[in-house]
């Protein structure tokens, strides 16, 4: 298990919100954490922690007015921890050389992939061939409906018709380096992991699976760790202590690279 440090971006701000309250219409969200620090910052933390593969993540959609802001943001993280850190949000072919030479390892892909509810063939195919498959993670946070959990887009408002099962793990691991896999509902809570999703992604064997959403305990790690056997990564947010809740950054970074700790 390795742990995905993350760096949420909104409005210009580094921020932790609640996923699930995220509107493109105003710009707004309910915030859990607004940092006086910029993103530059929390880079070069993680990078001399030896943290790699963490998640820069633009919060606007790329239409809106603070969407070059949030870009100034990840610029400055990328450029404090080149090769360290990956990013999405509103990433497509056309702008996805343009992240991976500021410095990012990886471009990570929803709404561009999944469009009108379905997977988008043409677009993942131009994707590939912009970025290479290497340097692709494909972003599969899904909320539960009718017992299964489906991926969402648009900022996590829109469902898709895909369902998150080892079929569609299998299928699209052949066009992506990793997945990340944000649990919606309980996003930015800080009130426990969704058991179900991580027993259903953590018993998947393939390429790196990272598991986001509810961490707010060490016991929460365990758990992630007894359900994917060591291979599902973690990214925690709301509750660090980094951004204002009370877990503490170093016991995760100690747990997730220290096995006597499990």
């Amino acid at each position: 298990m390795r742990f995905r440090p993350c760096i949420d971006i909104h409005n210009g701000k580094v921020k932790q919100i609640v996923g699930s309250s995220l509107c493109d219409t105003d710009n707004s969200a309910v915030d859990n954490f607004v940092s006086g620090q910029d993103a530059a910052y929390y880079a070069e933390l993680y990078r001399k922690d030896g943290l790699k593969g963490g998640h820069v993540i633009l919060l606007n959609s790329s239409d809106s007015e603070y969407y070059e802001a949030d870009c100034r943001q990840a610029e400055k993280a990328l450029a404090a921890y080149p090769g360290g850190l990956q990013i999405g949000g509103g990433v497509t072919a056309g702008n996805a050389g343009k992240f991976l030479n500021m410095g990012a390892s990886h471009v990570i892909v929803t709404s561009y992939v999944f469009r009108g509810g379905k997977i988008d063939y043409e677009n993942l195919k131009q994707l590939e061939k912009a970025a290479g498959k290497d340097h692709i993670v494909l972003d599969l946070s899904c909320r539960k409906k009718n017992d299964s959990y489906f991926i969402v887009t648009d900022r996590w408002q829109k469902f898709t018709d895909t369902a998150v099962s080892h079929a569609t793990l299998d299928e699209l691991a052949a066009h992506c380096d990793e997945f990340l896999i944000h649990a919606v509902d309980v996003e930015g809570k800080s009130a426990g992991i969704d058991e179900q999703l991580a027993d259903l992604i953590g018993s998947w064997k393939g390429i790196p699976v990272t598991y986001a959403g509810g961490v707010r305990t060490v016991d929460d790690l365990k758990r992630l760790y007894q359900a994917g056997a060591g291979r599902l990564d973690v990214t925690v947010g709301s509750a660090l202590d980094l951004f204002g809740g009370s877990l503490q950054y170093e016991d995760v970074v100690n747990y997730c690279k220290i096995p006597q700790s499990r």
